[in-house]
C-alpha cells in the first residue's frame, strides 16, 4: 500500500506522539490494575493459561457458593499455572481457606469486570459518564446481556434500550463534554445489537429477521428523534452481517425516518469485503437523500469467524494476519473518507498508527477536525484516548452497561484482545511497518486435510439464497412427474403407483412412484449377482474413482437435491442442505476407506513365508432406509457397501422414493453398473420383508424404528437350505437421548442446543434430544427461558427459509404424536406448548401435518414420555439435585443414542465421559448433526446392531476378511525381503 512521503512523515510523527502518550500511564506496583496486568501479561505469554484464565472468568458468576468456587479454582489451574493461582488451587482443597479464597477470586474478577464495564444499569453508569465528559469524552453506551432466544427477551431488551435512552437524556447535561467539537452531535448516544431484538436470527430469512427487528426498532428510533439521540447499529459474526446492513437500510429509509441523521451503522476493517460494505452503504445514503455515520473498527470476532470457518470447510471471511488487518483499515480509512459528506466518519482503533494515519489523511482530504470522530473501549487505551481528546478531535468511549453474569461474553473478547498475539501492542508493532502488509489475499492457508467434508451452504451468502429459490422454483415445476422401479437395465412403470405427498400442503402431488411386487425382488436379486462379480473384482481404485465422480455429481445438483427433501420430506432449507452434504461426506469417505480396506497387508516377518491379510466384499446387499434423513442415511448404507464392492437394492422409505431414485441416477451416472444398484420401492410389509427373506441376499442395512430392526434381524438369523452366507444385519435404531444441564452450565448455549436438538426438524430424528435433565440452582432460571424461547419457535412452511419447526411427516405420525402429548396432558405438567394456531391444524384430509412443539415437566420417571421414543417436537424435563442424580435419571433408558451435557465443570464433565455411556456423547454442544470422519454416529444397548456409520469400522461391515499364507522356501533357501 503506497503512501505519499510528505504525508508518511506526517502520519509518523503523529504516530509517534500517539505511541508516547499510550505507554505513558503505567499502574502502580500492587495495585488492582497492576495486577490486572501482571494476569494479562501471563496469559498473553502462557497460551494453556490463557484458555484456563478466560473459562475460568466466563464460568465464575455462575458458581453460587464457596465450594463450588474453590471447586472450579482447584479444577482449573491446579496442574500449570502461575505459582499464585498453583497456591490458590492447593488452598481450595482446604475447606477452612474455601470462603476466604471464594470473596478473593470473586472480587478480583469482579474488579476486572468494572474495568470495561461501567455499570450493572444505565443509572448505575452515569458517574462513569460524568467522568468521561469531564475529561473532554463522549460516551456511546451499550447494554449487555444474554442471548435473546425468546420473543419475550427481545421485548425485554426493547424495554432496557428505552429506559437506557430515557436515562441518558435526563442526564444529558452531566455526560456531555464541552468544547466545540461537540455542538454538532447529540449527546446522547447508544449503540444497539440485531440480535437482541430478534429470537430467530436466520441468516437464510432477511426479510423476515428485517420486519421482526423493524417492529421493535420503529418505537426506538422515534424516542431517538424525540430525544435528539443517537442510535449506532453493531455489526457481530459475519454470518449475521447482511441481516444488520439490510434492517438497517430497510428501517432508515421508512418515510418517517428518511430524514433523521443520527443513525450509524459498523464496518469491520478485518472482513475481506469490507471495501464492498462501505461502497453499498455509500450508495445507500446517496439514494436515501441524508448522511449518516459509519463507525470503522477492525473486529471483536477473529478468533470465532476463524473457528467458524474451519468447522464448516468455509472460507475464512477475514484476514489471518494482523498486519492485513491494519492495512485494510487504511485502505477503508480513505475509502471513508471519500465518501463524505454521504457517510460521516467515526475510527475505532487502540493502534496509535492506525489513528494517526486517520488524522493526517482526514486533513489531506479537505476535512476539518470537527468531521470525525474517534472511538475507542471503556477501560482500554486510556494514555491514547486523553492523546487524542487533548489533540481537539470529538474522542467517544463505547461503553458497556449490564450484569457481570450476562457480561462475561463480553469480558472474555476483551481479555481475549489483550492478551492475543495479533494483537497491536504484543507483536512489537515498529512504527509505519503497516504499509508494506502483504495484499489482502495472499494470508496463511490452513493444511488441507486428507479428507475434507463438505461445505454447508452458505445460505448468508444472497446468491447462495437465490439458487435455493430457483431450485424450489424448478422442483415446483416438476409435481406430478412418475418415478419407474429400475430393475436391472430395465425401467418399469407398468405397476400400481403410491403418491407422494407435500407434507405442508397434502393435496398437492409431488410426484407417482411404481411399486414394486414380490416377484420384482427375485428379478432385482438375480440382477445383483450377476453383476457381483465384475463389481467386486473391480479394483478398489477404480470403485473410489466411480464414487467420487458421484460426489461431484451430487455438488453440482445439490441445490436440486435439497429442494427435492423440502417438498418431499417437509425438510425446512438447513435440514435439506445438511443431508446433501452428509450424502456427499459418505461417498468420498466411504470410497477411500473401501480401497483402503481392500489392500492387502502384510503379517509377521517371519524368514520362508509370505501372510497377506485382506477384505472383500459378501455379496448383495438389501438396503431398506428410513425417511427423515432420506438421501443422506440411504447413501450411507448403499455406498458402505458398494464401495466394499458388494451389490445393493435400495428399498427407500414410502415417505421420501423420489430423492432415493435421485441417488440411483446419480450413482449409474458416475458409472456403477445398472445391475449393481437397483431401485425398488414398495411397501415395508412386502418388499421390505422379500428382500430380508431373500436367499440371495447376504448383507441387511436397515435404519428405522426399534420394533422393525429387531424383527428384521430375529428374520434374518433363520437360514434356509438355498442360503449361501449366514446373513449379517447392520441395523441403526431408536434413542430415547437426554441433555444435562449442570447447575454451571452456560444457560445461553445450553438452552439453545436443546432448542435444536429437541425441535429441529420437528424432533424427527433418533438423534434428537426427548429428555432434559436440569441440575440443581439452574433449573429454574432455565426453565424459564426454555419455555418462552420454545413459545417463540417458527412453526411453517420447510420452504420458507425462516422456518424453523415443519410438520411432521404424515397423518399417522401426527395421529401418534398428538396421542403421546394427550397421555402427557394427564400424567404430567405442560410447561409450555406453542401456538400454532395460524396454521390449518385440523384433522381434514387436506391438513397440513402440523404438531404443536410442547414441553412437559414433572414426568413420571416409567411414564411413555419417559421411556419410549416419540419422534416428534415433545420434550420431558427432570429436576436433579445433582450431578450424579442427573446422570442416573438419563442413563434410566433401553436406548443409548446420543447424550449432551452442558457444564463448565472439568470434574463433571470427565465423569461424563466415563459414564455417560451413549454411543455418542456431545459436550457442550447440540446432540444432532454427527459429521462424516469427526463424529461417527450410532448408538449401544437397544439402539443399534453394528458399527458406526461415517466412521473407520462401517464399510468394513459389508465385507469379510481373507488370509493368504504362501511357503516361500524352496530346497531350503527362501527369498530375501521385499523379493
Amino acid at each position: 500500500m503506497a503512501v505519499d512521503a510528505s504525508l508518511d512523515a506526517r502520519i509518523r510523527e503523529w504516530e509517534e506522539r500517539l505511541a508516547a502518550s499510550a505507554n505513558s500511564h503505567p499502574p502502580f506496583t500492587l495495585t488492582p490494575a497492576w495486577w490486572q496486568e501482571r494476569l494479562l501479561h501471563w496469559a498473553t505469554n502462557d497460551p494453556d493459561f490463557r484458555v484456563k484464565l478466560l473459562r475460568f472468568v466466563d464460568v465464575l458468576p455462575t458458581l453460587r457458593s464457596a465450594r463450588s468456587i474453590a471447586d472450579h479454582v482447584r479444577q482449573y489451574f491446579r496442574d500449570s499455572a502461575p505459582g499464585i493461582f498453583h497456591t490458590a488451587s492447593g488452598l481450595a482443597s482446604q475447606p477452612v481457606f474455601r470462603p476466604v479464597l471464594s470473596r478473593v477470586v470473586r472480587r478480583g474478577v469482579f474488579s476486572m469486570a468494572q474495568r470495561f464495564i461501567a455499570g450493572e444499569s444505565p443509572e448505575a453508569a452515569v458517574p462513569a459518564l460524568r467522568e468521561l465528559a469531564r475529561d473532554g469524552v463522549a460516551c456511546t453506551v451499550d447494554l449487555l446481556g444474554e442471548e435473546t432466544l425468546s420473543d419475550v427477551e427481545a421485548d425485554a431488551y426493547l424495554g432496557r434500550y428505552t429506559v437506557l435512552l430515557e436515562t441518558l437524556s435526563a442526564n444529558a447535561q452531566a455526560i456531555s463534554p464541552l468544547g466545540e467539537q461537540w455542538s454538532s452531535v447529540p449527546v446522547v448516544n447508544i449503540s444497539i445489537k440485531l440480535s437482541a431484538l430478534c429470537a430467530h436470527l436466520e441468516p437464510a430469512a432477511p426479510e423476515y429477521v428485517s420486519a421482526t427487528a423493524r417492529e421493535r426498532l420503529r418505537p426506538l428510533l422515534r424516542l431517538a428523534m424525540r430525544q435528539g439521540a443517537f442510535i449506532n447499529f453493531d455489526v457481530e459474526q459475519y454470518r449475521h452481517k447482511e441481516l444488520v446492513q439490510r434492517t438497517f437500510a430497510e428501517v432508515i429509509t421508512e418515510a418517517e425516518f428518511t430524514d433523521f441523521p443520527h443513525v450509524g451503522i459498523v464496518v469491520q476493517a478485518y472482513l475481506r469485503d469490507a471495501l464492498e460494505d462501505l461502497g453499498r452503504l455509500k450508495n445507500l445514503a446517496q439514494q436515501r437523500g441524508a448522511p449518516f455515520s459509519v463507525r470503522l473498527v477492525k473486529g471483536a470476532y477473529w478468533d470465532e469467524e476463524r473457528i467458524v470457518a474451519a468447522q464448516n470447510s468455509w472460507p475464512v471471511p477475514v484476514l489471518e494476519r494482523k498486519e492485513e488487518t491494519d492495512a485494510s483499515f487504511e485502505r477503508c480509512t480513505e475509502a471513508l473518507l471519500a465518501a463524505w459528506p454521504h457517510l460521516r466518519p467515526a475510527f475505532g482503533s487502540h493502534n496509535p498508527r492506525s489513528v494517526a494515519q486517520a488524522m493526517v489523511k482526514a486533513r489531506n482530504a479537505g476535512r476539518q477536525i470537527p468531521d470525525i470522530e474517534f472511538q475507542m473501549l471503556y477501560g482500554m487505551a486510556e494514555g491514547l484516548r486523553n492523546a487524542v481528546a487533548a489533540a481537539g478531535y470529538r474522542t467517544r468511549v463505547y461503553v458497556p452497561v449490564g450484569r457481570v453474569i450476562p457480561g462475561m461474553a463480553y469480558l472474555v473478547r476483551r481479555l481475549l484482545e489483550n492478551t492475543s498475539n495479533q494483537a497491536w501492542f504484543n507483536v512489537g508493532v515498529t512504527i509505519s511497518s503497516i504499509a508494506e502488509a502483504s495484499p489482502p489475499n495472499e494470508g496463511r492457508r490452513r493444511q488441507e486435510p486428507a479428507f475434507r467434508n463438505a461445505p454447508p451452504a452458505q445460505f448468508f451468502e444472497p446468491d447462495i439464497r437465490e439458487k435455493m429459490s430457483a431450485s424450489l422454483a424448478r422442483a415446483r415445476r416438476g409435481f406430478g412427474t412418475t418415478y419407474p422401479l429400475l430393475v436391472g437395465d430395465r425401467r418399469l412403470s407398468d405397476r400400481a403407483s403410491s403418491e407422494v405427498r407435500y407434507p405442508a400442503e397434502p393435496a398437492t402431488i409431488v410426484g407417482h412412484v411404481a411399486q414394486a411386487a414380490p416377484g420384482d425382488v427375485d428379478t432385482a436379486v438375480t440382477a445383483a449377482r450377476e453383476a457381483f462379480w465384475d463389481w467386486r473384482d473391480l479394483p478398489g481404485y477404480e470403485r473410489r474413482e466411480i464414487l467420487n465422480r458421484a460426489a461431484q455429481l451430487m455438488e453440482h445438483t445439490r441445490f436440486d437435491l435439497a429442494a427435492t427433501m423440502v417438498f418431499e420430506s417437509a425438510k425446512p432449507w438447513y435440514e435439506a442442505d445438511g443431508d446433501v452434504c452428509e450424502a456427499i461426506d459418505y461417498l468420498r469417505y466411504y470410497a477411500s476407506e473401501g480401497e483402503r480396506l481392500s489392500e492387502p497387508q502384510p503379517l509377521g516377518d517371519t524368514p520362508g513365508e509370505h501372510n497377506e491379510y485382506f477384505h472383500e466384499s459378501r455379496g448383495v446387499t438389501a438396503v431398506i432406509a428410513p425417511w427423515n434423513f432420506p438421501l443422506a442415511i440411504i447413501t450411507g448404507m448403499s455406498v458402505g457397501a458398494l464401495a466394499g464392492g458388494n451389490t445393493a437394492i435400495l428399498k427407500p422409505a414410502a415417505q421420501s422414493p423420489i430423492i432415493a431414485y435421485r441417488l440411483l441416477e446419480i450413482l449409474r451416472d458416475a458409472g456403477i453398473p445398472h445391475g449393481a444398484v437397483q431401485y425398488l420401492p414398495g411397501p415395508g410389509s412386502e418388499i421390505g420383508r422379500a428382500l430380508v427373506q431373500h436367499p440371495g441376499v447376504d448383507n441387511i442395512a436397515f435404519t428405522g424404528s426399534s420394533a422393525v430392526g429387531l424383527g428384521i434381524i430375529e428374520s434374518a438369523a433363520r437360514t434356509s437350505p438355498e442360503q449361501r452366507s449366514v446373513k449379517r444385519v447392520v441395523a441403526e435404531m431408536g434413542g430415547k437421548n437426554a441433555i444435562i444441564i449442570d447447575d454451571d452450565a452456560d444457560l445461553d448455549r445450553a438452552v439453545s442446543g436443546v432448542l435444536v436438538s429437541a425441535f429441529g426438524y420437528a424432533g424427527q430424528k433418533c438423534s434428537a434430544c426427548s429428555r432434559l435433565i436440569i441440575v440443581g440452582s439452574a433449573y429454574e432460571e432455565a426453565l424459564e427461558r426454555l419455555k418462552n424461547a420454545v413459545a417463540s419457535l417458527v412453526v411453517g412452511l420447510p420452504d420458507d427459509p425462516a422456518t424453523f419447526v415443519p410438520p411432521v411427516i404424515s397423518a399417522e405420525a401426527r395421529d401418534k404424536i398428538c396421542g403421546y402429548v394427550e397421555s402427557g396432558r394427564m400424567q404430567a405438567t405442560m410447561l409450555v406448548q406453542a401456538d400454532i394456531s395460524h396454521l390449518n391444524t385440523s384433522r381434514a384430509r387436506d391438513a397440513a401435518y402440523y404438531v404443536a412443539p410442547t414441553v412437559f415437566t414433572d414426568v413420571p420417571l416409567d411414564s411413555p414420555l419417559a421411556q419410549e421414543e416419540i419422534f416428534g417436537p415433545v420434550l420431558s424435563v427432570f429436576r436433579a439435585v445433582d450431578f450424579e442424580e442427573a446422570l442416573e435419571i438419563a442413563l434410566d433408558s433401553r436406548f443409548a443414542l446420543t447424550g449432551g451435557v452442558f457444564s463448565r465443570n472439568p470434574r463433571h464433565i470427565d465423569l461424563a465421559r466415563v459414564a455417560f455411556r451413549t454411543g455418542n456423547l456431545y459436550i457442550n454442544r447440540k446432540i444432532t448433526g454427527a459429521i462424516v470422519g469427526r463424529q461417527p454416529f450410532g448408538g449401544l444397548a437397544m439402539s443399534g446392531a453394528g458399527e458406526k456409520a461415517g466412521g473407520p469400522d462401517y464399510v468394513r461391515q459389508f465385507m469379510q476378511a481373507r488370509v493368504v499364507s504362501e511357503n516361500t522356501m524352496r530346497r531350503g533357501f527362501a527369498p530375501e525381503d521385499g523379493a
